[in-house]
């Protein structure tokens, strides 16, 4: 999508730095344009994307994405991409048991701190699977929009500890080459 940002980047699909971890913060400016480029960039490079989507539909980013030349309803549908809607799994949160486990299960909880599942959720999406699945060069983390967790109610600790531990478990142990968080101006 953007050559030139790419080259200040010093990444191109053939070369993507391992353990990278890259935090795009956007003020008085929207700066949602860069998580539409890093996500057509990483499925045009064939990786497999766990995108944690909890500012926007899935069929925003798909209309976005087919506007960059990908469609996310193939990459989902191949299983390159693993997409959380925050918006909708929010609410389904609230119509499942208490014992079933969720991603956003923090969101019924009285005391939102516990961003455990969602982690979890995460690890699970990027941890490779020797079944007959089609080989993805590398995997990809997304999240957008942190500052979201914020003003549900989930303490800048919880979140801090959610990006250390996908940092240090997903990022280093499974070799995952990059993470993009994006967040507003509530940091």
């Amino acid at each position: 999508m953007f050559p030139e940002l790419n080259d200040l980047l010093n990444t191109t699909p053939d070369k993507v730095e391992q353990g990278k971890l890259t935090l795009l913060c956007d003020a008085k400016t929207d700066g949602s344009f860069l998580v539409h480029h890093f996500l057509s960039f990483y499925l045009k490079a064939n990786c497999k994307v766990c995108f944690v989507a909890l500012i926007q539909s899935f069929s925003h980013y798909n209309i976005v994405g087919q506007k960059l030349g990908v469609s996310l309803t193939t990459a989902r549908e191949r299983g390159q991409l693993v997409f959380l809607e925050g918006l909708k799994s929010s609410v389904d949160v609230f119509f499942r048991a208490e014992e079933e486990p969720h991603p956003l299960q923090f969101v019924r909880e009285a005391n939102a701190g516990n961003l455990q599942p969602l982690y979890e959720f995460v690890r699970e999406a990027l941890q490779p699977v020797d079944s007959g699945e089609a080989a993805w060069r590398c995997p990809v983390l997304l999240v957008d929009d942190l500052s979201v967790l914020l003003s549900l109610g989930v303490g800048a600790v919880a979140v801090l500890d959610f990006i250390h531990y996908c940092r240090a478990t997903v990022c280093w142990k499974l070799q995952v080459p990059a993470l993009y968080f994006c967040c507003r101006e509530t940091w």
